[in-house]
This record gives C-alpha cells, sequence and structure tokens, in this order.
C-alpha cells in the first residue's frame, strides 16, 4: 500500500478524543494501517473559516501517518466532510523507497588476488 499522511483540523471541544477515535476507526474499517498519530496543538487559524453554518478562529490540528489503499482518499474526504467536527481535512501521498535487503557480507578470494599481485 501507498504511504499517506492524513492532516486534519477540528473544533476543539471536550470531545476531542472521541473525534480521534471515530477518525482513526474509520480508516482502519477501511483496510488502513495507522502507523503514528501526531498532536500538532491548538492554534488561531491563518483566515476565518466557515464551516457547517458557524464562523471558526481556532482549531486542533492533528497528523495521522498511514499506509492503505488509494481508493481510502476519497472515502475518507466524503465521510469526514459530514463530520460536523471537522473543519478541513487533507491527505498527502508519500513515495516510499524500497530498502533493498541485505545479502550479506561477500567473502573476499585471497587466492586471486594474491595471483593478480604477482602477475
Amino acid at each position: 500500500f501507498p504511504a499517506f499522511s492524513f492532516f486534519f483540523l477540528f473544533l476543539l471541544k471536550p470531545e476531542t478524543a472521541a473525534v480521534l477515535k471515530r477518525t482513526v476507526e474509520a480508516l482502519m474499517e477501511r483496510g488502513a494501517i495507522v502507523r503514528n498519530l501526531e498532536n500538532l496543538g491548538e492554534r488561531s487559524l491563518p483566515y476565518k473559516i466557515s464551516k457547517h453554518k458557524e464562523r471558526h478562529r481556532r482549531g486542533g490540528y492533528f497528523l495521522i501517518d498511514l499506509e492503505g489503499p488509494p481508493s481510502i482518499v476519497s472515502t475518507m474526504m466524503d465521510h469526514l466532510g459530514r463530520d460536523i467536527d471537522v473543519i478541513r481535512r487533507a491527505f498527502i501521498k508519500h513515495h516510499v523507497s524500497k530498502t533493498e535487503e541485505c545479502s550479506g557480507i561477500i567473502p573476499v578470494n585471497y587466492e586471486d588476488k594474491l595471483i593478480a599481485k604477482r602477475k
């Protein structure tokens, strides 16, 4: 699966843990593997955002690192667009470089080195 970072901004309420829990559960129900959840803190928004008939000036920022199928992006964007606690959401795809497996130490043929030196 490709790796994604999922960034979202939500209202600051006592139900913060509930918003995070249902978001992570929705990701996992759709086949995502959540690798990391990072709280980026509460901040003033760069501009006023109107969402769900309210104007917002502050919000909580979270970043979730996950691996999942590409189809998860559209379904989660739609799902969180209907969540009244989520103000803004975005997915960012990471290009993960594949690591090569170590084949071990290649033994050196000392006889060939000695023959090469004699010539």
